[in-house]
């Protein structure tokens, strides 16, 4: 059976495909839940009329997120972090914690689309990307940085030691 998807449906197909599938899942799943239409003329053109129009908002979007994907791209993000000998930090780095510093920066990510597959636990430079649209990604330079204990002054140390 053939379909329009009307809606994004995860290992299917986007919104405006049309796609074929068993007889049972159209006519049982995706036509009921107002997922898919069934291909006849009418529904055809109209399909391809949202589809233009469609067209024309993802664009004006896209031109939109470019400006964003160019200041996440630049921007780099510093985390002081207590390390033990080996570089490995007490704690880690989060997807959490880099949100939290991006919307210092002013920008609002929400934390599900910053792609970190585990949290970072040592010390360096990495490259977390950031999904800004399900087609753009952008990369957020993160440093994980050693945080140098406070240095005890001398008068203070000799007091300490007496």
């Amino acid at each position: 059976m053939k379909v329009i998807l009307k809606q994004d449906v995860e290992n299917l197909g986007r919104k405006g495909d049309v796609v074929n599938v068993a007889p049972g899942y159209g006519r049982n799943y995706l036509i009921p839940r107002k997922l898919a239409l069934a291909v006849t003329a009418s529904n055809l053109k109209m399909i391809e009329l949202e589809r233009k129009a469609l067209k024309k908002k993802a664009e004006a979007e896209r031109r939109a997120h470019l400006g964003l994907i160019e200041k996440l791209n630049a921007t780099t993000l510093s985390f002081a972090r207590k390390a033990g000998e080996k570089d490995h930090i007490f704690g880690s780095v989060s997807a959490a914690d880099i949100k939290d510093a991006l919307d210092g920066f002013g920008f609002e990510i929400d934390k599900k689309k910053i792609l970190l597959d585990e949290p970072i636990r040592r010390l360096g430079n990495y490259a977390v990307p950031v999904k800004v649209t399900p087609d753009d990604k952008a990369e957020v330079k993160i440093a994980v940085v050693r945080e140098e204990e406070e240095a005890v002054p001398a008068e203070d140390a000799a007091k300490i030691e007496a």
